[in-house]
């Protein structure tokens, strides 16, 4: 049995790393606040959340960010530019080699609506599990193993979402969303 004093300062160790560890998610908190207090304009002194950590309202319960599938109009929008920012500026240059009949890819993958739904949801796996503090260091890993392999095989195979689309030709068989003013859109890309 170990004595009491070496069972107390192990009690006041836990409280230190406790104390360390609400002071650091209290600042997470309050970046994540002024981020999103940046994004729609307000002040961060107009409304905090309780401090017990509760929501105050049905609105508060919202995680962001939301799927893509439940956003509409400028919110969409937004995403969408931020999701083909992410396509095209990460996954598409570092994880995906040259297209072929086994492993399709269309660089008009954001009228392929599937393929939007698909790749905003690796997208947001990503996000979660490429940041070791919410995640530990294991995250990466478990993105590739239960998201991104998944999504490629459904995406990329020769009867899946981009079967229709070849080098240099593109499925016009496909439904059409509305066309998203994007850095990555332009009126006059190959047809």
């Amino acid at each position: 049995m170990r004595p009491p004093a070496a069972v107390e300062e192990d009690v006041e160790d836990l409280k230190a790393q406790v104390a360390k560890l609400t002071a650091e998610l209290k600042g997470i908190r309050e970046t994540l606040a002024a981020g999103a207090d940046e994004a729609t304009g307000e002040d961060a002194d107009e409304e905090e959340a309780p401090e017990d950590g509760e929501p105050e309202s049905e609105e508060d319960e919202w995680q962001y960010p939301p799927f893509i599938a439940l956003l509409e109009g400028d919110l969409r929008d937004e995403e969408l530019r931020a999701l083909a920012e992410w396509v095209e500026g990460v996954l598409v240059p570092g994880y995906l080699g040259e297209a072929s009949a086994d492993a399709r890819w269309c660089h008009r993958w954001l009228e392929h609506q599937d393929a939007v739904l698909w790749l905003h949801g690796l997208w947001l796996a990503w996000q979660e599990l490429t940041d070791p503090v919410s995640c530990g260091y294991t995250g990466p890993s478990v993105w590739h193993r239960d998201h991104y392999l998944p999504a490629m095989n459904e995406l990329r195979k020769s009867s899946g979402t981009f079967q229709g689309c070849t080098k240099g030709e593109h499925s016009i068989a496909h439904r059409l969303p509305g066309r998203v003013p994007s850095a990555w859109w332009y009126e006059d890309s190959e047809q």
